[in-house]
């Protein structure tokens, strides 16, 4: 069987579960060493949050693409099953031009869109993932491992009844974002709400003055596809706007930048954000994993 994975988390989940042996094909964001099947046009380009903004809404408002693929590749390729996505075309390529631009392959795929919007449903691609490779019980297994590790944190949680804190998890920087589909599952689970939040929609542009209004006991800055390094150097636009030094999460020193590939892509790493969140949120009760402890920068450490 030849698989090609549209998208990353596809790609880190089959990875995780020792598939692939199956894995012909990824995109030029996957964690694999495959043939890039897939590009962007933004691929290189050192741009700003602004700048990237207002490229994706310029190829939006034209109907354009932001993604393409290498059909030579594919059709040497000749899969049996393309994995893509149906949530945002802007994070990566959508299904209906996966669909459009199959129709000219010899060779018809099995195109399976994976369609989350909650955690528990990217819990479900897993198990999709592995039945549609022949090996769900490799999938159950893994599903098991991760439910262990979120319910250790729920238990503690519950245990010593420790109070939620309020938080925000922002998805850009310029304009600023919301956190939306599964993050606020994430934040939940490690110990905290995020008032902000849009839980199972899309994240969405909102004001300064709605952060200054929540006015959050910790800030979480992930924006989507930025290492925290990348994202510090657009911390400015934060300390400029009016009323910044007045947040809670100012005062008490408790912002931080994430590798926004934790909370972002629907795979199970998102339970390695959920264990960083909880650290952040809890640091007495929950200790930093080693797993992801380059995966975080205190802004006051920095």
């Amino acid at each position: 069987m030849r698989v090609c994975s549209f998208l990353p988390a596809a790609t880190s989940m089959i990875a995780e579960l020792g598939l692939e042996e199956y894995l012909y094909g990824v995109t030029f964001e996957c964690p694999s060493e495959k043939p890039r099947v897939v590009r962007s046009h933004l691929e290189g380009r050192k741009l700003s949050s602004s700048e990237i903004n207002e490229t994706v809404k310029q190829y939006m408002n034209d109907d354009k693409n932001l993604y393409y693929v290498d059909m030579e590749l594919l059709q040497k390729i000749e899969p049996d099953i393309i994995f893509t996505q149906h949530v945002c075309n802007v994070c990566q390529i959508g299904t209906s031009y996966v669909e459009e631009v199959v129709k000219h392959l010899p060779k018809q795929p099995k195109i399976i869109p994976l369609i989350p919007h909650r955690l528990d449903e990217v819990y479900n691609n897993l198990l999709m993932i592995a039945r549609e490779l022949n090996e769900e019980e490799k999938g159950l297994k893994r599903l098991e491992v991760l439910k262990r590790r979120t319910s250790k944190i729920s238990n503690k949680l519950q245990h010593q009844n420790l109070t939620l804190k309020k938080v925000m998890v922002m998805e850009w920087l310029e304009p600023i974002f919301n956190c939306g589909h599964w993050i606020p599952d994430q934040i939940e689970l490690a110990g905290g709400y995020d008032p902000l939040g849009n839980p199972g929609g899309h994240s969405r542009p909102i004001e300064w003055n709605d952060v200054l209004a929540s006015n959050p006991e910790v800030l979480v800055i992930a924006p989507c596809g930025f290492t925290p390094e990348r994202a510090m150097k657009e911390i400015e636009l934060l300390e400029k706007q009016e009323g910044w030094h007045d947040l809670y999460a100012v005062q008490n020193k408790q912002i931080y930048i994430v590798d926004g590939d934790l909370f972002t892509r629907p795979s199970t790493t998102l339970v390695d954000g959920i264990e960083l969140l909880a650290a952040l949120f809890h640091p007495q009760q929950f200790s930093m994993p080693v797993a992801v402890r380059d995966k975080v920068v205190s802004y006051y450490k920095s």
